[in-house]
């Protein structure tokens, strides 16, 4: 049997738990800015930390590359060291400025709108064929960690308190600037400046916010540093502390985090935890634009995942967001779109002419597996998949269990791949009563020798995009 480029593994590839035979993961690290092999502190406890939405509103599709990708790195984790033991956290912002403006101007509690946009972003990055993580932390739970961790940095000279909160102290952090690698005056100019802020470094950042006038008391906490909410960053220090350590192993976003999010967060754990690493290796996934033009509400060009759920699958949409190297631009075009459906069809299609076929226990595909380990390459693990589906379609018999089963293995690795193919060929469509009794109505006509009848059925489906396919076993359609 085949060995792969880096793992061996066990078709069902989500649920893996026993530690199988490997070779390296090489991952570009922000910090490093270089490929490096991936090596975790330890082996039996893998952790890796992502930032996750502020629930005020719907995701946008841009929203949505952050979770795909890492979800792949995921599972090839999973795949490596076992599914026990991998600790994967993406937190929920459930207090935030926009969550409160939101609140003052639609007049709903802030519970119920950050409750009901987690629920449908939940729901979102599920039919996007996204794993759940190990933990998903908010950040309304986390306010003790965060008041413990802001008096750390205070007793340790790092921050100070002002007339409106609670500020980090940038120059008392000589490494400051290492993960971005901009010059101070960069910095300034990108960091969040609040008007009027009592800071005494044009480049100091806000740990925790003085509560204003009219603001609602959900957003309001008691601290040593007065009432008020933590700033922004230091969320996700606190949360990925509690959840996974002083120290993970690998810590994603978009490159727009870079600074001064990341910046900040790295200031604030290393700070507090006597210079230990926050985080070993940084990855970072390139921005998504529109039909070649930077997504913005300005430009009125968001495509929101759940209004596009609704025209396409899920799995179209990963596709899509796999089709291009994650630390590069991916321009979303309805043109993507039509081609990675094509592409599923094409890959589905393959498994449907092997339906009858029992499947091997075998590896993924040994170029699939090399090319996710090669820093997630999906296009060319994508290519994979493709000429497995090539060579399934002119193969013996006797290769079409091992075939089958790589195709599978494959796909799961890739979250890929995972739905019945007689369904994806008939799509997730409320009228398919409608047309099942039109084709039972055709078969009829077709014994009863009313070949017309029949005809204009067939024709009538066509124009509808519905293709019925006659085989010896009877006629069955789908979707194209």
């Amino acid at each position: 049997m085949r060995q792969p480029a880096c793992v061996q593994v066990l078709s069902n590839i989500p649920n893996v738990t026993e530690r199988p035979r490997l070779m390296e993961i090489r991952l570009t690290n922000t910090y490093a800015r270089e490929k490096q092999v991936f090596e975790p502190s330890d082996p039996d406890r893998v952790t890796m930390y992502v930032c996750g939405p502020t629930v005020y509103s719907y995701a946008h599709i841009g929203n949505a590359r952050p979770p795909v990708v890492f979800d792949v790195l995921y599972r090839l984790l999973r795949a490596k060291f076992g599914a026990d033991h991998v600790v994967y956290a993406v937190n929920f912002t459930d207090v935030d400025d926009k969550i409160i403006d939101a609140s003052q101007e639609t007049g709903e509690p802030i519970s119920t709108i950050t409750q009901r946009y987690e629920q449908i972003y939940r729901e979102d990055m599920a039919a996007l064929g996204n794993l759940e993580p190990t933990f998903r932390p908010r950040a309304t739970e986390h306010i003790g960690d965060m008041i413990a961790l802001m008096e750390d940095l205070a007793a340790k000279g790092h921050a100070y308190q002002g007339e409106s909160g609670l500020w980090f102290h940038v120059p008392s952090m000589e490494t400051y600037g290492r993960l971005s690698k901009r010059n101070r005056d960069d910095m300034i100019a990108g960091a969040r400046v609040e008007v009027g802020a009592d800071k005494k470094d044009p480049a100091d950042f806000a740990l925790w916010k003085a509560a204003k006038d009219g603001e609602p008391d959900a957003a309001k906490w008691d601290s040593p540093f007065g009432v008020g909410r933590p700033g922004w960053a230091i969320e996700c220090s606190a949360m990925a502390k509690a959840k996974l350590g002083e120290t993970i192993d690998i810590h994603g976003g978009g490159q727009d985090l870079i600074f001064p999010h990341h910046e900040n967060e790295i200031a604030q754990s290393e700070c507090a935890h006597g210079g230990k690493p926050f985080a070993r290796y940084w990855l970072h996934n390139g921005f998504l634009s529109m039909d070649s033009e930077k997504m913005s509400k300005s430009l009125g060009n968001v495509k929101l995942v759940h209004q596009l759920l609704e025209k396409w699958p899920g799995e179209v949409l990963r596709m899509a967001l796999l089709s291009a190297h994650y630390r590069g631009p991916l321009d979303w075009t309805d043109a993507l779109l039509e081609q990675s459906r094509a592409t599923l069809d094409r890959l589905y299609n393959a498994l449907r002419r092997m339906s009858d076929v029992v499947v091997e226990d075998v590896e993924p595909p040994a170029g699939l597996v090399a090319a996710l380990c090669d820093d997630l390459n999906t296009p060319q693990a994508l290519a994979e998949l493709s000429r497995l589906a090539t060579e399934a379609n002119k193969a013996k018999d006797a290769d079409k269990p091992r075939l089958k089963g790589e195709l599978l293995a494959g796909g799961a690795l890739m979250g890929l791949l995972q739905q019945d193919p007689d369904q994806w060929a008939r799509g997730d469509d409320s009228d398919a009563a409608r047309i099942d009794a039109l084709v039972a109505e055709r078969i009829a006509a077709r014994k009863a020798k009313d070949f017309a009848k029949a005809d204009q059925i067939r024709n009538d489906l066509a124009a509808e995009g519905v293709e019925i396919m006659d085989g010896p076993q009877g006629s069955t359609w789908r979707k194209v």
